[in-house]
């Protein structure tokens, strides 16, 4: 029987070892030119966690790679983020000789160890998007994310002193920062794309709220939003934020006022019931979100019509 646990790689020597590259440098971080990698490809799919983080720019490489149920094949420049602990999947595209092309920088969390990026590190919210979310880059982008990838390995191949780790973080820093923008352009360039999520939500909002399912399981939360829409949930909020300037959160929230709305001014409803039906355990915890986005408690929004 196959064996379906993950290869667990635990520190960048081991990843140089296994991928039959010279060891590194430093043992906490590494930037790797794909083409230089030696090891034959697995015959068939298999599942890998890294405990540092994985930082790709790959292109051709003929390769799927997998998060959860999500694949996605890379044959052109593109860049994807994996936190320490993740799992994700690599199957070879059969048939076709491998060739390698980009590059790869591995940090381990020590590296950041008692530094500002340490805890900044959460806010970049990609590290957590599925592997159909990558950052495909133009040309311009490509050559700016090599550019820093190449001083970072620069920096730690030269004389370690005081400022190496510094300068490092620095310029690491700066390539999050980039790839947050580019990212923040992929969101408005790919409109189509992003317009055809929008409109799957609001379809999926109004069903949801037109059904008994709400009566059932409560309000919809946003995990279960994102797994509807078949995108990881930092990656719909952020696009969402990007082009409606509200979070998922917000827009169930709004759905929700919207049809508070109706049942306040066309049902003879109790404020308690309305807020039953519309999935709160606690009327005060309805009534509170309600003043908070129409500035009128329910029974003043009611009033108003009479």
């Amino acid at each position: 029987m196959p064996n379906n646990q993950p290869i667990r790689v635990k520190s960048i020597t081991e990843y140089h070892r296994v991928m039959g590259l010279p060891k590194p440098d430093h043992p906490l971080i590494s930037v790797v030119n794909l083409e230089t990698i030696q090891r034959e490809p697995e015959d068939g799919p298999v599942s890998v966690v890294f405990d540092f983080y994985s930082i790709s720019l790959k292109r051709n490489c003929h390769v799927k790679f997998k998060y959860g149920q999500q694949r996605y094949d890379f044959d052109e420049g593109v860049m994807f983020f994996i936190a320490p602990g993740q799992v994700f999947g690599i199957e070879p595209e059969k048939g076709v000789a491998l060739k390698r092309s980009g590059w790869l920088l591995l940090i381990h969390p020590d590296y950041l160890w008692n530094t500002p990026l340490a805890k900044a590190m959460r806010q970049y919210e990609y590290f957590d998007y599925s592997v159909h979310e990558a950052l495909f880059l133009s040309d311009k982008e490509e050559t700016t994310i090599i550019n820093l990838l190449q001083h970072i390995a620069q920096e730690y191949h030269a004389n370690i002193d005081k400022y190496s780790q510094p300068v490092i973080i620095a310029q690491l820093e700066l390539l999050l920062t980039y790839s947050e923008r580019f990212y923040q352009r992929q969101f408005l360039t790919r409109k189509i794309t992003n317009h055809k999520i929008l409109d799957r939500l609001e379809t999926l909002l109004d069903d949801y709220f037109n059904s008994d399912v709400l009566d059932r399981n409560g309000l919809p939360t946003v995990n279960y939003i994102a797994e509807s829409l078949n995108v990881s949930p930092n990656y719909l909020s952020t696009m969402l934020k990007t082009l409606t300037g509200q979070s998922t959160q917000q827009h169930i929230h709004d759905k929700l006022i919207a049809k508070a709305k109706v049942k306040l001014s066309t049902t003879t409803l109790t404020v308690s019931e309305i807020a039953y039906e519309l999935g709160f355990e606690h009327s005060q915890s309805f009534s509170k979100l309600f003043k908070s986005k129409t500035s009128l408690s329910p029974l003043e929004f009611r009033h108003s019509f009479n």
